[in-house]
């Protein structure tokens, strides 16, 4: 029992100094009056070197996460702007260690059942890795691929689900990402959880059987096993390709893909939106790339898993629409109703709309390239925020009471944009 009592306080000890670096961060919300104050702010993300969690518009207020020692500093460019800030959260460090904590007791809560992942906890890369592996040893339906190596050479698994192997030109192809982004967590339980209803406990047996789907759980592991093991809000891979003074690294990986490359992205390699040194110079893309490549012609729907803002968006990151963009945007309103639903009350409705109407410019997107290559449909999905607003725990971070709603009310828009897929496909033959 001594032994037992020792090792969690241990592992407690470890959990707080893992989080040191974050202590007197402070989360700042800011609301803008207009366009003009909207860039102002947002410029402050590579004047100050910040990392702005969501971008404020006249519509919806931004979060940038400031170190303390740079709070006077970031307060005062604010004030000079014209625009409003709160602090919402004081020392974000204690915050995480609050995440720490409720993970932890959840997981010892957890009522796991042999050969299924729980919906209690965030899985980390290994498991998650032998998941995929158990589930295509098990089922008929189910091959798990190998799309290659991530800088760090981990294996980049995703699933093909189909009851006929791929070999049916008749059937349209669905594929789902996550984790591209390394920090946002939440997002692991929505491709898990549509795994899980596709091959473990089927109720809806129409999109089994007509569609044949792809489902890459990690886009992006050495990025997330690092922002569970160093640097809780790391957001990029950790190639060194780029690497400035032995300090900074990594590409984001959803700026590095060949659409309007390097023109609405950062060009430092100390920048969270860096783009890299080229489209596609990254491993982890690439592999994303072939995928939609080798399977374009059957490829009618592509959804990006992302957090936060409860959005769902579509090209192009510049405000051009794409030829079909009424479609995407009803497709997207379909998605958006199917999840409000079935969401939590506290949760805000979802939005739909282009990308840098509702959220903001950018380019190198996957979404984006997907689009502009052919594939009709090309979403991104922005999960809630705020998991439950009766406690602190903000952005990126996970409530774990969340986990299994998040990947049942993503399922909900999912089977929405998929049902518009099969009308939309045998219309089409």
């Amino acid at each position: 029992m001594y032994k037992v009592a020792l090792l969690i306080a241990l592992s407690f000890c470890l959990a707080l100094a893992k989080h040191e670096q974050y202590n007197g961060f402070v989360l700042y919300q800011v609301e803008v009056a207009n366009e003009q104050q909207a860039q102002q702010v947002n410029a402050l993300e590579n004047q100050l070197g910040l990392d702005m969690w969501s971008h404020a518009t006249p519509t919806r207020p931004g979060l940038v996460l400031v170190p303390g020692p740079m709070r006077q500093r970031f307060q005062r460019a604010i004030v000079a702007t014209g625009a409003q800030y709160e602090i919402q959260v004081e020392n974000v460090k204690e915050v995480l260690d609050l995440e720490d904590q409720l993970l932890a007791a959840a997981s010892q809560r957890s009522n796991r059942t042999s050969g299924r992942l729980s919906f209690d906890t965030i899985h980390r890369y290994e498991r998650v890795d032998a998941y995929l592996v158990e589930l295509a040893q098990k089922y008929s339906t189910v091959s798990v691929v190998s799309g290659g190596k991530s800088f760090e050479g981990r294996d980049i698994k995703y699933l093909k689900i189909s009851t006929t192997n791929f070999q049916d030109s008749s059937k349209p192809i669905i594929m789902i990402q996550s984790l591209i982004h390394a920090r946002e967590w939440i997002t692991l339980p929505a491709t898990l959880y549509a795994i899980e209803k596709l091959v473990v406990d089927i109720t809806d047996r129409d999109l089994v059987d007509q569609i044949d789907w792809i489902i890459l759980p990690i886009a992006n592991p050495d990025g997330y096993e690092f922002s569970h093991t160093n640097t809780r809000f790391w957001r990029k891979n950790r190639s060194t390709g780029h690497i400035i003074a032995n300090i900074c690294l990594g590409v984001d990986l959803n700026r590095n893909f060949d659409f309007l490359w390097g023109t609405l992205s950062s060009n430092s390699a100390c920048s969270d939106t860096f783009h890299g040194s080229g489209a596609f110079s990254e491993p982890e893309t690439a592999i994303i790339r072939n995928i939609v490549n080798e399977y374009r012609s059957r490829l009618e729907l592509y959804l990006d898993i992302h957090s936060f803002g409860s959005l769902i968006l579509y090209g192009y990151g510049n405000g051009e629409l794409p030829a079909n963009g009424l479609t995407l945007n009803v497709v997207g309103v379909r998605m958006a109703q199917a999840i409000d639903a079935v969401k939590w009350d506290s949760n805000p409705n979802y939005r739909v709309g282009n990308t840098a109407l509702i959220l903001y410019s950018v380019s190198g997107g996957a979404s984006d390239y997907v689009q502009a290559v052919g594939i009709p449909l090309s979403l991104t999905y922005e999960l809630p925020a705020y998991r439950n607003q009766q406690n602190s725990i903000a952005g990126f971070l996970v409530d774990p009471d969340f986990i299994e709603q998040a990947g049942y009310e993503t399922w909900e828009g999912i089977k929405s944009g998929a049902r518009f897929v099969l009308d939309y496909y045998r219309s089409k033959k």
